[in-house]
């Protein structure tokens, strides 16, 4: 095999340790390997980094372990050029399998050019990624939370989310802050009820008559309030910084929330999940690949088997399936007339899929291009044909239906 890098040196990390191999060339033209293991502290890392740069490397490789590449990459990034590379794409021989052979098989996968590497992205998406992801995750844990909450007040018989629209709206978190209180008569409850909730009165009395205990739900319920108003803060703290950290990426942002269904946080997630720089990716196809939002090939002797999708990004495809949703939604666009043409043929689920596909598309555009969105419009399907070819359809379709048709052209 053609050898494509003369320097190269293959990491094979683990949390407490790290074994390196490296491959350089001799003077009497072979190949000198030779393989060290270091601590993973900084000390260690450090001294990797010494011993690497003392024969020349290049290039240096690593496997995406879990985090705990994350340290090992980032102490080399400064001296060398390295590449994260796919567990998948690195199996090696059944039965072989060490610590140094790894290092070593990934040493020479890596010297002649036989893997890719990951995308990782730059500094400062890397710490927007960790607040957004973060974000994310709280916000999870307050949904969680409220649903708790909802249980515990079915238990006491209070049926309050049986009235109100939210489970914990303005109306609904006075009357469980009176609860908690000691305040049981439905009554004195149903009149903290502010807005057109107070049009509710009578059902409202009629849900806040429970076997509520204060000693046991009162207990309960203040905890969980307390949980959701730490949350609460704990969220707005992290928006707060996110919006420091995304300020050089706020003509990005602006240009992702022009697409339908995305809104200012699902841009931020899209801006620390794929970055702003497309030049990473050679084309869309490669962005909707890398993230896990096309068919997969799977291809033998001729037969086409399951293309599932590969898996991706989780962060990244809970937000495009919540713009995708919200797109499906809005009134006249293109993705709402997508996903109506695909809905009644392959059902809800393969409908947001395709509406995933179509934003991350777009987004891939906006960011390349720095232009905004381009509606195609709600028609866009019907005038890819002609106006004959909509004509003759639709009189068949009449046809079928049992009726004889006569067509007639209106005045000009």
């Amino acid at each position: 095999m053609d050898r494509l890098v003369e320097r190269c040196a293959g990491l094979d990390v683990h949390k407490d340790s790290v074994a390196a191999t490296v491959r350089v060339p001799r003077k009497d033209g072979q190949r000198l390997q030779e393989t060290r293991t270091f601590p993973t502290t900084t000390r260690g890392l450090l001294t990797l980094a010494d011993w690497l740069a003392s024969y020349g490397v290049t290039l240096v490789g690593m496997e995406s372990t879990g985090c705990y590449w994350k340290p090992v990459y980032y102490v080399l990034e400064e001296r060398f050029e390295c590449w994260l590379l796919n567990a998948q794409h690195l199996r090696n021989v059944p039965g072989r399998k060490t610590d140094v052979a790894d290092s070593a098989w990934i040493c020479q996968l890596l010297e002649h050019g036989l893997v890719r590497p990951s995308f990782v992205p730059p500094k400062p998406i890397r710490e927007l990624r960790d607040l957004t992801r973060y974000r994310k995750a709280q916000i999870e844990e307050r949904v969680r939370e409220v649903q708790r909450l909802d249980k515990v007040l079915q238990d006491a018989g209070i049926k309050v989310s049986s009235v109100a629209a939210e489970t914990l709206g303005v109306s609904v978190r006075r009357m469980l802050d009176a609860l908690v209180a000691g305040t049981h008569d439905p009554e004195v409850l149903a009149e903290l009820a502010r807005g057109r909730l107070r049009q509710k009165l009578p059902a409202l009395q009629d849900a806040l008559t429970g076997r509520f205990r204060s000693e046991h739900h009162g207990l309960l319920v203040s905890q969980i309030l307390a949980h959701i108003d730490y949350l609460d803060e704990t969220i707005a703290t992290l928006s707060a910084r996110i919006e420091h950290v995304i300020a050089p990426f706020s003509r990005e942002r602006e240009l992702l929330q022009t697409i339908p269904g995305v809104a200012r946080l699902g841009a931020e997630v899209l801006i620390a999940e794929i970055g702003v720089d497309m030049s990473v990716f050679p084309s869309d196809a490669h962005l909707a690949s890398w993230a896990g939002q096309c068919p997969g090939n799977h291809e033998s002797a001729g037969k086409r088997r399951s293309g599932k999708p590969r898996k991706g990004s989780k962060w990244l495809h809970k937000t495009l399936t919540e713009s995708a949703k919200a797109g499906a939604r809005s009134k006249g666009t293109y993705l709402s007339a997508q996903y109506g043409r695909l809905r009644g043929r392959r059902g809800p689920g393969k409908a947001t899929g395709a509406l995933r596909h179509s934003i991350l598309i777009a987004a891939y555009h906006l960011l390349e291009q720095k232009v905004p969105y381009q509606e195609l419009g709600a028609d866009y399907f019907d005038r890819r044909r002609s106006t004959e070819q909509r004509t003759r359809r639709l009189v068949r379709q009449l046809e079928q239906l049992g009726h004889t048709v006569t067509l007639q052209p209106l005045a000009a």
